[in-house]
């Protein structure tokens, strides 16, 4: 009895997984493209009475697991709201997001179409991915819900190692952008590489 239960609850656990907001694939990878990881903080601001005021409560922490194929990018986001006055209305604390870009040229300019679990949109960047912005509808949102776009603009810093974000959260009505959130993001990024020795020791 006690292993048929045993059983019953692995196989529960193994139809769980098919929830997954990451596309499936019969063949694992790690070598096959170059890859950044991202690791980071935001803070939030809420747009009250005609100016941005912040938010503690909805600040995050982040890291992002980026591939970047040719002209073609794939990024995996787990975020963590931390803070214990966090009230929930933005969905659970630990989430887990997932964003496709693919990139072309049209009329001299670099565009991109955005597929993701948060919404598809479309977007504009420099050549050398500098500079980009990403706009698109949120999906899956009640219509009294006090945003229903996204808006991110994007800075990579090469040199310097980081990344600066602003997610802009808005209300599209009657063609008219009403502001309701914005997290601004700064994360450090990360490269496969060797270490020359162990990076911390034990100090008693």
């Amino acid at each position: 009895m006690f292993l048929s239960t045993i059983a019953l609850l692995w196989l529960s656990g193994c139809g769980v997984t098919k929830n997954t907001i990451i596309p499936l694939s019969s063949k694992l990878t790690i070598e096959d493209t170059y890859t950044i990881i991202w690791n980071g903080t935001s803070e939030a601001y809420r747009f009250t009475n005609d100016k941005w005021e912040r938010d503690e409560s909805y600040d995050y922490q982040f890291d992002v697991i980026q591939k970047r194929y040719n002209n073609h990018w794939k990024s995996i986001k787990s975020l963590h709201r931390r803070n214990p006055n966090y009230d929930g209305k933005a969905g659970d604390r630990d989430q887990t997001m997932y964003f496709e870009l693919k990139y072309s040229l049209k009329d001299g300019n670099i565009i991109s179409e955005l597929t993701s679990s948060l919404g598809n949109g479309n977007g504009t960047t420099d050549k050398e991915f500098r500079n980009q912005t990403l706009d698109f509808n949120v999906i899956g949102i009640s219509k009294y819900a006090p945003y229903d776009h996204l808006r991110i603009t994007q800075e990579y810093k090469y040199e310097q190692g980081i990344l600066e974000e602003t997610v802009f959260l808005y209300k599209l009505k009657e063609g008219k952008e009403i502001p309701f959130m914005k997290n601004l993001e700064r994360a450090y990024f990360y490269m496969k590489g060797n270490l020359n020795s162990a990076p911390t020791t034990f100090n008693q």
